[in-house]
C-alpha cells in the first residue's frame, strides 16, 4: 500500500544528519507493515495532483500553527476535506492532527496550560500508552464525526477517529528520545520553560509505546474501506 507523506515542517539542521527528517522518521517508525511510502513537501507547496495518487495519506508535525497565515495550509485543508470526500485514508501526527480537526470544523489554538514535552502518558480506552509530545497547540473543540480514542487531563482531545476516514494523534511516535532531547538543546531554549524541559529529560528512557501507535496507524490504513473514486474512474 503507498503511503503518501505530506510534510508540513522540517526537522532542525542540527540533529537532520543522525535523526533525518520527518518523512525518514516515519518511515522507520512504520517499517515492516506493509507500506510503502512517497513524501510531498506541501510546506514548500509541492503537493499532489491528485487526491488517489498514493493510496493514503499522513500528515507530519509541523513548526507551523494551524491557524497561522501561510500558503499552504488552506491548500492542505481542501486537500484533506477532498480526501475525507473520496473516501482516502487520513492520518495526522501532531500539527497533522490539528489541521485535520480544523479542515474538518474543529478548532485549534495555543493552550493556556502551556507546553508538553517527552513522555507523556495517555488513556486509549483504559489502556496506558506513552509517547513523546512536543506541542502547545491542541484541538480544544472536536469536528462533527470524531471520537476521542485518546487523552490525558493535560490533552482532552489526544488521539481521535473519524470513522474510517481519519486517525490522528497529537503526540509524536516517531520521535525518539535522542530527538526530543535534540529540541530542546536547538528549539526548546527560550521557547520551552526550563522547568518543562528538565521535567521531561528526567522522564527520557522510560518505556515508549511508539511500535503500539505504529501498529494502530498501519491497521487502520490497511482495513477495508469503500472507494470514492467516480464510477467512471474505475
Amino acid at each position: 500500500m503507498l503511503i503518501g507523506i505530506l510534510q508540513t515542517g522540517t526537522a532542525p539542521d542540527e540533529l537532520r544528519s543522525q535523526s533525518g527528517d520527518y518523512p525518514d522518521m516515519f518511515e522507520r517508525l512504520l517499517a515492516g507493515r506493509g507500506l510503502t511510502f512517497r513524501t510531498f513537501h506541501v510546506e514548500a507547496m509541492d503537493f499532489p495532483t491528485d487526491v488517489h495518487a498514493c493510496d493514503g495519506w499522513l500528515i507530519t508535525g509541523s513548526r507551523h500553527g494551524a491557524y497561522e497565515d501561510h500558503p499552504f495550509i488552506p491548500r492542505l485543508e481542501a486537500f484533506i476535506r477532498q480526501a475525507v470526500a473520496q473516501k482516502v485514508a487520513l492520518v495526522g501526527i501532531c500539527f497533522g492532527h490539528q489541521i485535520i480537526a480544523q479542515a474538518l470544523g474543529g478548532k485549534v489554538e495555543r493552550f493556556p496550560g502551556g507546553w508538553s514535552v517527552g513522555p507523556t502518558d495517555y488513556d486509549f480506552g483504559g489502556e496506558t500508552i506513552t509517547l513523546n509530545a512536543w506541542h502547545r497547540d491542541q484541538v480544544i473543540q472536536r469536528p462533527e464525526g470524531a471520537t476521542v480514542i485518546g487523552c490525558s487531563d493535560f490533552c482532552e482531545n489526544a488521539a481521535l477517529v473519524y470513522g474510517d476516514s481519519a486517525l490522528t494523534v497529537q503526540a509524536h511516535p516517531e520521535f525518539h528520545d535522542d530527538f526530543i532531547d535534540g529540541l530542546m538543546r536547538t528549539r526548546g531554549k527560550g521557547l520551552v520553560p526550563d522547568t518543562i524541559m528538565a521535567d521531561a529529560r528526567a522522564r527520557l528512557g522510560q518505556t515508549n509505546s511508539a511500535a503500539a501507535i505504529a501498529n494502530r496507524i498501519a491497521d487502520f490504513f490497511l482495513q477495508p474501506r469503500g472507494t470514492g473514486r467516480p464510477a467512471t474512474d474505475l
